[in-house]
């Protein structure tokens, strides 16, 4: 892999990072604009955090901003990773060609965009995206690349469930699939979706879920035209980017109608409160079985503020809460989908 991709998949991030908060920005030209965070890595590398979240969210009757706290941060690192991050990598990536005895520090390269928001109002859904490019090299040899991949995903959290809105979400991340390998990846990348943001203590998976996807080279057999298609072969490493790159620029159309739709909407104290419950159930996903959140955490030089910009403002947890106890009530069919996830498109 030459610097030169590295550089191209650096300048889309960048560009990417700036159409989505200016997109948010216009939505409400009366909130602060995001704050901008530019930082350098003393092991190597840069980043930009945009961070979102109104002064005082406890008084939500006092402001009248459609975000309540949102990120969107790009990171473009380089560096060693120690053996307890290489450690927990081999286990996370057992496609890739690793040496099961290694336990040296792996020269690595990283350049990934990730974003979180969680709306003000609580009909107005959370969504998460994150779209990364990894690069593992020799130890003896940095600037020999043995391994490359993508992965990422875009997923969505309501605490109330409107079909319309999960149904244009998933279409608009179906058709982005779609431009790449027509009928082969948005099925089982939303599966995996599902079984990644579940969360076994609950039993429950963390929204309505999306796309996610890991390891995607060209070996991946996800990556396979259909049967039907007698073109059948591996993908290059440029058209894998094409398709990171689909699901990046459908961020925006994806999400941004849903938002301006339910931002307005009233609400009341119980559906706050239930807003708050079903925060709590996103953090405990993020802090307990999150990868990205671990491996960050495990990186040396990582950003603290940048990993645990994910979590909410607030958030409630409460004892044998009666909260969605009710089947027939909005909360209880919420419950149902998270507990028995459905095909929306």
């Amino acid at each position: 892999m030459t610097t030169a991709f590295r550089d191209r998949v650096a300048e889309y991030i960048v560009g990417l990072q700036d159409k989505i908060v200016a997109g948010l920005e216009q939505l409400d030209f009366s909130a602060p604009k995001f704050k901008r965070d530019s930082w350098t890595r003393a092991e190597g590398g840069r980043g930009l955090s945009c961070a979102f979240a109104i002064p005082n969210p406890t008084r939500l009757e006092d402001t009248n901003t459609i975000l309540e706290k949102a990120g969107v941060n790009i990171s473009i690192v380089h560096g060693s990773l120690p053996p307890a991050a290489v450690k927990q990598m081999k286990s996370e990536h057992a496609t890739l060609p690793w040496d099961p005895d290694f336990e040296d520090t792996l020269p690595f390269y990283a350049a990934g965009i990730s974003l979180i928001i969680h709306p003000r109002n609580p009909h107005a859904p959370t969504v998460h995206a994150n779209y990364r490019y990894f690069e593992v090299c020799d130890p003896k040899d940095p600037s020999k690349v043995v391994a490359w991949w993508f992965g990422g995903g875009c997923d969505l959290t309501p605490c109330y469930i409107y079909e319309e809105d999960a149904r244009h979400f998933h279409e608009t991340l179906k058709n982005a699939c779609d431009r790449n390998a027509p009928g082969v990846l948005y099925r089982p990348f939303k599966k995996w979706c599902d079984k990644y943001f579940y969360i076994p203590h609950r039993k429950e998976t963390r929204g309505i879920g999306g796309i996610f996807f890991d390891d995607l080279n060209s070996a991946d057999h996800h990556l396979l035209p259909s049967e039907n298609d007698p073109s059948s072969r591996p993908r290059s490493q440029e058209e894998i980017f094409n398709f990171v790159k689909s699901c990046g620029d459908s961020f925006l159309p994806s999400y941004l109608p849903i938002l301006e739709k339910r931002a307005k909407t009233p609400f009341n104290e119980q559906q706050r409160r239930w807003q708050l419950l079903r925060r709590g159930r996103y953090v405990e996903f993020n802090l307990v079985y999150d990868r990205g959140t671990k491996f960050g955490l495990n990186t040396p030089g990582a950003r603290i503020e940048s990993i645990l910009m994910s979590l909410p403002e607030t958030a409630r947890w409460e004892y044998q809460s009666e909260m969605g106890t009710d089947p027939e009530s909005e909360e209880g069919r919420l419950l149902e989908v998270v507990r028995n996830p459905k095909d929306w498109v």
